[in-house]
């Protein structure tokens, strides 16, 4: 199995999913483990000092003005852990608690949050062992961190609250750390404070959007070009030296990998045929436009996430001078506000796809298909209803596209009094990358019916390959009406799995 080292210089995000997604181990180094050991001795000793340290020696948020003695500071830890495990709803998905684990043992590993060495492993222990505490949807605020979500991954640490194990089940989690040989930890100074604070959660949304939303702008790509050659479009709008003048790096993508899919085609280029046209509608023409910026939204997030993988997020932190000092590094805005910009960008994607999926209906627009792609219009109704489903996705993805960002509650008897909503922008975003994903795949479905149906005409061998791959699949051609949500289901799993994507770049080439 993959192993992954967790040094003091932070992870990559395909550390990040080849944990959350993979079940690879984890290691911690030892350069790892001898800075927290090194920032460990240096908390030890200012919590033997008679002056207050926040997040040593003194309560936390609004309660930080009380000093806490000594003989109640291992209390004051617990206590921390077990009160902000507040979470409620229905739990998250596994691999974004694997996630959220992991980027908080990235900044422990930092040796900048002064966590024992031995507390940074037991981390590891869960993840390696599989043990996948219960996380709630609703909790955090994305402010001191995603607090509750990373309180309930502190509390299996400690032997306390649910968590689900390598089999599926959701055990006490005293027990499956019994089983699986794991001593709970026993906090100390700092060390419950440190356990919570971090933008993790949001962070690790973010990495597995971005890699999700990867292929499915490929794919998109890959469906826009199959609408155009069903709709008898123009490939002339895709040539380089057009979005040459207009320099944007997502849209020449765009436009390269649709004009690599149609490459060969029989259908592209008779917009002056039948009934001719001069231009294809927006939604044929601007695809790489809408994408393209799309993608390039993408690589600003990207560039984001590079950076938070980087970072060591905790309040107070430990100064490499020795210092132990408070900052603000914890607020979720600058993940937040990526979060959202990848929603509206999705939520326009979805739209633009819609929109040719319609045309593709629409015999006052389809240039000679049948309506609706109906085998017999009138005894069937074809793909009529398909359109409604993808409709209302796109619905959702635009509702869906309002940032969360933009609001802010008060918290903490207005000590926290500003903060990011930034895990509520990476649980919508998944909803939207979700959402998204089906929205391409009833594309799919309708263009590659459409192409099938013009007869006489040979598609690019791209499509054909497409085609061809989308059949063997489970997903039936043209012919009468049938029962059509299992061919949906079936387009969309071909889409999610990255089936599309390999059925095309086996002609093609990888496509950028």
């Amino acid at each position: 199995m993959h192993t992954v080292v967790v040094g003091t210089a932070g992870v990559t995000a395909s550390d990040v999913l080849a944990v959350a997604r993979g079940g690879a181990r984890v290691e911690l180094s030892e350069e790892a483990v001898a800075a927290l050991a090194a920032a460990r001795e240096i908390v030890d000793a200012l919590a033997a000092k008679p002056d207050p340290v926040y997040g040593v020696s003194t309560g936390f948020g609004a309660l930080a003005t009380r000093h806490i003695s000594p003989e109640l500071r291992a209390q004051l830890q617990r206590n921390i852990v077990r009160s902000h495990a507040a979470g409620m709803g229905p739990a998250v998905e596994r691999e974004v608690v694997r996630a959220l684990m992991f980027l908080r043992l990235k900044t422990v590993c930092s040796g900048r949050t002064g966590v024992r060495p031995e507390v940074a492993q037991t981390m590891a222990d869960l993840l390696n062992a599989g043990i996948t505490p219960v996380v709630h949807e609703y909790g955090s605020l994305g402010c001191s961190g995603d607090l509750a979500p990373l309180s309930h991954c502190a509390l299996a640490l400690m032997g306390e609250g649910d968590a689900e194990g390598p089999d599926g089940v959701v055990r006490p989690a005293a027990e499956l750390l019994a089983a699986h040989g794991i001593q709970p930890v026993e906090l100390r100074e700092k060390e419950g404070l440190a356990l919570l604070n971090g933008t993790d959660g949001m962070l690790g949304m973010l990495v597995m959007a971005l890699a999700d939303l990867d292929t499915l702008y490929r794919s998109a790509d890959v469906t826009a070009a199959l609408s155009l050659e069903a709709l008898l479009g123009t490939d002339k709008v895709l040539a380089p030296e057009l979005h040459a003048i207009r320099p944007h790096p997502g849209q020449a993508a765009s436009a390269a990998n649709m004009l690599a899919v149609l490459n060969g085609s029989g259908l592209t280029g008779h917009h002056q045929d039948d009934a001719p046209r001069v231009q294809d509608a927006y939604s044929v023409r601007c695809a790489p436009q809408v994408a393209g910026a799309g993608r390039d939204t993408m690589t600003h997030a990207r560039l984001v996430a590079d950076r938070e993988l980087a970072s060591a997020v905790d309040n107070p932190v430990v100064l490499p001078d020795g210092r132990v000092e408070s900052n603000g590094n914890f607020h979720g805005a600058p993940v937040a506000y990526v979060l959202d910009f990848l929603a509206i960008a999705a939520a326009d994607l979805g739209s633009i796809a819609e929109r040719r999926t319609d045309r593709l209906l629409d015999k006052n627009r389809s240039h000679g298909l049948p309506p609706f792609l109906a085998d017999d219009a009138g005894v069937d109704s074809g793909l009529m209803i398909a359109q409604y489903t993808q409709a209302a996705l796109v619905s959702e993805l635009k509702r869906l596209a309002v940032p969360a960002s933009a609001d802010s509650i008060p918290s903490s008897a207005m000590q926290e009094d500003h903060v990011s909503m930034g895990w509520s922008a990476a649980r919508k975003l998944r909803t939207a990358v979700d959402n998204l994903t089906r929205v391409i795949a009833i594309e799919l479905y309708a263009a590659t019916r459409a192409v099938e149906l013009r007869e006489g005409l040979t598609p690019a061998p791209a499509s054909r390959a497409v085609i061809d791959a989308v059949r063997e699949a489970g997903v039936q051609g043209p012919g009468p009406d049938r029962f059509l949500s299992p061919d949906l289901a079936a387009a969309d799993a071909f889409v999610r799995d990255g089936r599309l994507l390999a059925a095309v770049e086996k002609v093609t080439g990888p496509l950028r």
